[in-house]
């Protein structure tokens, strides 16, 4: 697991819940992907456009997914998003992100599989993953 820890501070919005009044569970992984998102940002130190075109690459794709739902939040909270990677490989890489409810109870844990994936050299329609930069993984301690 790195080192860098990023929290990000999300409100419950009454279009992200159903109608039950409680989160939509696909909102967590739009939530989930912002907050990677925003802790590649804090390590690299410029937003993603910038260091996806700083290091030849069309992004970070998500190959495996899946949460752990344990308090299910509503409208009106505000809760804290805590995202580490928890793992480097030699193209992909695991992040961890956990959701910590307005008492500081863990309400969700999400799970992400990416891959440092650049425009594949024989046919540009296709991408492929390629070596995450040593710059790239010393970044996050």
């Amino acid at each position: 697991m790195t080192t860098l820890l990023n929290t990000r501070a999300v409100t419950i919005a009454w279009g992200d819940c159903d109608p039950a009044g409680i989160v939509f569970y696909p909102r967590y992984f739009e939530y989930f992907d912002a907050c990677t998102a925003a802790l590649f940002q804090r390590a690299l130190g410029m937003p993603k456009i910038r260091w996806t075109a700083a290091h030849g690459i069309v992004g970070i794709p998500m190959v495996d997914t899946r949460s752990k739902f344990s308090i299910p939040s509503v409208f009106g909270d505000e809760v804290v998003v805590e995202s580490r990677v928890a793992g480097f490989r030699r193209s992909s890489f695991d992040v961890h992100h956990r959701l910590l409810r307005p008492d500081g109870a863990l309400g969700v844990e999400g799970f992400e599989t990416r891959v440092w994936a650049a425009r594949h050299p024989d046919d540009p329609g296709r991408i492929k993953g390629v070596p995450i930069p040593a710059e790239v993984i010393a970044a996050f301690g």
